[in-house]
């Protein structure tokens, strides 16, 4: 499979929530329904990580589905409000490299 920009994940996301009648939560459902993802990848990431084992009874969730849970529910949230992810992205970058130039160590360069 090819990869994907985000600009097509986008895309992906608006065609399907597209053909239903409700179309996009509000921003606020969106942002409650974000919050409660990114606790259930806490949640996969303290059983795979930290030293809470999962019961016999939980969802066999990974973080990689947790993630992409996340991935999808962002693209909702983008897509509602009319927001390009990758332009957002850019914007990011731009700050991290100049306001954050020489926040960091940086690895020696392998020439």
């Amino acid at each position: 499979m090819s990869e994907k920009t985000l600009a097509h994940i986008q895309k992906e996301v608006d065609d399907y929530i597209s053909q239903f009648k409700e179309g996009y939560f509000s921003p606020l459902a969106l942002m409650a329904r974000m919050s409660e993802e990114v606790g259930e990848l806490a949640r996969e990431i303290n059983h795979f990580y930290g030293e809470k084992p999962k019961r016999a009874d939980e969802a066999d969730n990974s973080v990689e589905m947790e993630l992409g849970d996340i991935l999808f529910l962002l693209s909702c949230f983008a897509n509602s409000l009319n927001i390009d992810l990758t332009e957002a992205h850019n914007k990011v970058m731009h700050k991290f490299a100049t306001r954050d130039a020489d926040r960091w160590t940086k690895k020696a360069s392998q020439d």
